[in-house]
């Protein structure tokens, strides 16, 4: 009797939370399958605001984004975090230009070469990482998916790499709900959708995650640093959270072999483990 090997997926992202939002019911959807599920984040989100004022002052942001990023993979039921050890840059007039550890100044093949040795360990089948246009346009989301793609060029152990991505209709929906919102606006509200969302027929895999949703939002609000009152999530309910929340899209960014239908059930359809 062949055993078959055993399924796994490397999540691949800049900062604790960038799981939650955007693949966080997949993740636990496969965890629960028993995939093997890892998570890579480049950095621990130093320059990220503080958003909850009950915390009071945090002196170490990133150690206590550390912490916040276990307690959502526990949530989500898949392995702790594996860090690279770069510093968050930031973005607009935060950006770290003069941070040598900050990622948008990391060496691209030394972070490439981080990531291979991690692929060399854990075997994954398929990757996961962010969009040619990093979601939003955060420069650590380019510079990580970037070392992602060309970490999978590099190897020749993942079959698939995805994207995280949203239709042009989803993406429109972020931006008019974030133009809308009253206080915080958050990332969304100056995007063009064209730009930053594909076209329905790049959608690959469209998971609906409804039946682990209290998982993703645990992980979610496990980034209370992220989340908290002056944040763009002050006023999101459960209800919209289902709304916005509850469907995660993707895109394919390589594949070693024959997509065996298009578009696929999920990330495992055709390559013969057992899991869709």
């Amino acid at each position: 009797m062949t055993t078959l090997p055993k399924a796994s997926l490397l999540a691949i992202f800049a900062h604790p939370d960038d799981e939650a939002f955007s693949s966080g019911g997949t993740l636990a959807h496969y965890a629960a399958l028993g995939v093997e599920v890892h998570l890579i984040s480049s950095t621990r989100g130093e320059i990220g605001k503080i958003t909850d004022p009950e915390l009071g002052e945090v002196l170490d942001v990133g150690a206590f984004r550390e912490e916040e990023l276990k307690k959502a993979c526990l949530a989500l039921g898949i392995h702790p975090p594996i860090f690279l050890g770069y510093h968050d840059s930031g973005r607009g007039d935060r950006l770290q230009v003069n941070n040598p550890l900050a990622s948008i100044n990391a060496d691209p093949l030394e972070l490439e070469g981080k990531i291979l040795e991690v692929i060399e360990r854990l075997q994954p089948q398929v990757l996961l990482s962010f969009d040619p246009h990093g979601g939003y346009g955060h420069p650590d989301h380019l510079v990580i998916q970037r070392a992602a793609l060309g970490a999978f060029f590099r190897s020749s152990v993942p079959q698939r790499l995805f994207y995280t991505s949203r239709s042009h209709s989803d993406m429109q929906n972020m931006v008019e709900r974030s133009q809308a919102a009253s206080g915080n606006k958050g990332v969304f509200e100056s995007l063009d959708a064209k730009i930053y969302g594909v076209p329905d027929n790049t959608i690959a895999v469209d998971m609906d995650v409804h039946p682990h949703l209290e998982q993703k939002y645990k992980a979610v609000y496990a980034h209370r640093s992220q989340v908290g009152p002056s944040s763009s999530f002050a006023s999101m309910t459960k209800e919209t959270f289902e709304q916005f929340l509850g469907r995660e899209t993707f895109s394919i960014g390589g594949s070693r072999g024959a997509i065996p239908n298009y578009p696929l059930k999920g990330f495992f359809e055709g390559l013969g483990l057992g899991v869709d």
